[in-house]
């Protein structure tokens, strides 16, 4: 390149929405005289219209500069900017620095047209960026908080800031001394900066909508769940979405703007920082801002309501119930738990801490001997599927596992149809040495042919297996060790031998020699 022939640059153009004035033609036209004077000629054009400078990946001009630039692509000597504001107000004023080393590096400089400082390296010239990088940053954090401020006194006066209006609601634009205008659409928003927006109910079948949400929660006493199913059931539309969920019906239920109040900072996302929900003491709430779609009276008790749902109570709020029903009644049990008032149901603390036994012993209560019913049925529980899925696993051609649906025990199908029960009985230490094995039958599957299996002492592995034409009797009872009621089947020795066992207890006859015991041993 010889003497006379400018130098190649490109030019990075910012403008952000708070700064109008520093309009990119603005910038292109000082960064052209700068150019001129300086021996530059601009071949390529960086931008980033109506972009905060504050985080990186939203300026896609910036990025595929620095790509270029980095990567070897770019066609340019230097990088020309307007000033050090323009080239980003980060935070961290160690990330400006840390883009434009990028480019240095690379063998393309940056320049600053606007300043009254050459950007040479020099002391001087380090010390002017350094305090210019701040100020830029320095200057966001500031127009924030003015903002925020603003928004706050507007809400105070009765105003909305931003956000869609939620549905049963719209939005009203009204003059700066609050006559109305007329009614936003979605989308929309007003061009006038002295205009300010309120909420207004929305169409009269939304507004039922919402109403009739409410008497199912404080009348009918409904879950947040059950009401979404109703509303989907009743083919009601939810615009915008497919179905009604519990988020949705949730967010009718809790939000102040439906008994009329005008609601700010329930989040909070200042500088482009990750959005953090602010509690709801230190919301900014100006009652009977709007006309309301429920009371005073129906928000209450919607709201007294919403805080007994367990999504409402966390986990220190579900353990302090639990200290407080102890302390009132010296003890604690399943049956307790369930009839109190005060307290959520066991399968919320199942849920919430894995069990009962985890609940009580972060409250320090040793209720071991209490929740042994508990362990002893869920183990029950688990050897009957696991016994289920063995016996089908044997006959994969020849039985299935059937259950009539989600409340419903799940049972054997065999060859022709024949249905049968399998039950696991439990011992029980009921006198002294004297151990019993309790049967509790089936109301459902009285009548089919039961297979039968005994648990061990310790109730932790199966001892025996029978197989009985029924267990028809209407109530629990005990069974000892060699009981005369079990002659009505036969033992079985090898599961192997099942299928033919139940053939042989259906037709009333004796199995083959080997396959089964003596009836009595």
């Amino acid at each position: 390149m010889t003497a006379n022939q400018p130098v190649p640059a490109a030019q990075y153009l910012r403008m952000s929405t708070e700064h109008q004035q520093y309009s990119l033609e603005h910038q292109s036209a000082a960064i052209q005289r700068y150019a001129e004077t300086q021996g530059f000629e601009v071949v390529r054009t960086y931008s980033d219209a109506a972009k905060s400078g504050l985080v990186l990946k939203h300026r896609t001009g910036l990025r595929q500069l620095l790509q270029d630039v980095v990567s070897g692509d770019a066609s340019c000597r230097a990088i020309l900017v307007y000033d050090v504001s323009r080239w980003g107000r980060f935070q961290d004023s160690d990330e400006s620095a840390h883009y434009e080393f990028l480019c240095k590096s690379a063998g393309v400089p940056v320049h600053y047209c606007a300043e009254q400082f050459a950007n040479d390296g020099s002391l001087p010239s380090l010390i002017m960026k350094a305090l210019k990088r701040t100020m830029a940053g320095e200057y966001s954090r500031e127009l924030s908080a003015r903002v925020i401020a603003g928004q706050k006194r507007l809400t105070l006066l009765g105003f909305k800031q931003g956000g869609v209006p939620g549905y049963g609601l719209r939005r009203m634009l009204v003059s700066a001394s609050g006559v109305p205008k007329q009614e936003l659409a979605f989308g929309e928003r007003k061009s006038i900066a002295t205009d300010r927006v309120i909420q207004i109910p929305g169409p009269p079948h939304e507004v039922n909508t919402v109403k009739e949400i409410y008497r199912l929660l404080i009348s009918e006493r409904r879950s947040i769940c059950s009401i979404a199913r109703k509303l989907n059931s009743n083919g009601v539309p939810r615009p915008g979405h497919a179905k009604w969920d519990a988020s949705a019906i949730r967010m009718i239920l809790t939000h102040p703007k439906y008994a009329g109040c005008a609601v700010f900072g329930q989040v909070s996302k200042k500088l482009h920082t990750p959005v953090v929900k602010v509690p709801r003491s230190e919301w900014i709430v100006s009652p009977g801002a709007f006309e309301p779609i429920v009371d005073a009276a129906t928000w209450a008790a919607a709201q007294k309501a919403i805080s007994r749902h367990p999504f409402q109570r966390t986990d220190e709020d579900l353990l302090q119930d639990l200290r407080a029903l102890l302390a009132f009644g010296g003890r604690l049990s399943l049956t307790l738990i369930k009839n109190s008032p005060d307290v959520m149901a066991p399968g919320t603390y199942s849920r919430r801490f894995g069990n009962l036994r985890n609940a009580y012993r972060l409250i320090g209560y040793d209720g071991q001997c209490r929740l042994g019913g508990v362990e002893t049925r869920l183990r029950t529980m688990a050897i009957h599927k696991a016994l289920i899925s063995r016996i089908a696993t044997m006959f994969p051609n020849e039985i299935l596992i059937v259950r009539p649906g989600i409340h419903w025990r799940a049972r054997l199908r065999l060859f022709n149809r024949l249905t049968v029960s399998v039950l696991i009985v439990r011992s029980a230490l009921v006198y002294k040495n004297a151990r019993r094995w309790v049967v509790e039958p089936v109301r459902h599957e009285r009548n089919f042919i039961t297979l039968m299996a005994r648990l061990d002492e310790q109730n932790r592995a199966i001892l025996d297996f029978h197989v009985l034409p029924n267990v028809n009797r209407p109530k629990r009872f005990e069974l000892s060790l060699n009981d005369p009621w079990l002659s009505r089947g036969e033992r079985i020795v090898d599961l192997t031998r099942f299928r033919e066992v139940v053939k042989q207890v259906r037709r009333g006859r004796r199995p083959c020699e080997g396959t089964l015991s003596k009836r009595s041993e």
